[in-house]
């Protein structure tokens, strides 16, 4: 559980921060967007040194699935784009792959 709520901070940091930099850059919002952005990514670095697996490749390519739902449901809930039938199966297809990588048995 601790490793799901990580990736979820993870992602959420890196979106929200992410989309503060977009909005100063793409929309010409107040520079203070980008300086609260550009913070934000610096947590969303941190937090995934927080998870105990041994391997950073292994965190980076769980937390890639978990990201990928957390940017449609951004869309969904920020930009008012609705997911449609493959999005759904898509990301359905990378929490599979998630939780392959996580907790699969290994010798």
């Amino acid at each position: 559980m601790k490793a799901i709520i990580l990736f979820i901070l993870a992602g959420l940091a890196e979106i929200g921060g992410g989309y503060l930099v977009w909005l100063w850059l793409r929309e010409n919002a107040s520079f203070w967007y980008g300086i609260f952005g550009s913070l934000i990514l610096i947590l969303y670095g941190i937090i995934p040194t927080l998870q105990s697996f041994p391997s950073f490749g292994k965190v980076y390519a769980a937390y890639g699935g978990i990201f990928i739902l957390l940017s449609i449901l951004w869309g969904w809930a920020i930009d008012k784009k609705a997911p449609d039938l493959f999005d759904i199966i898509g990301a359905g297809v990378c929490l599979i792959g998630v939780a392959i990588i996580l907790w699969a048995p290994r010798s």
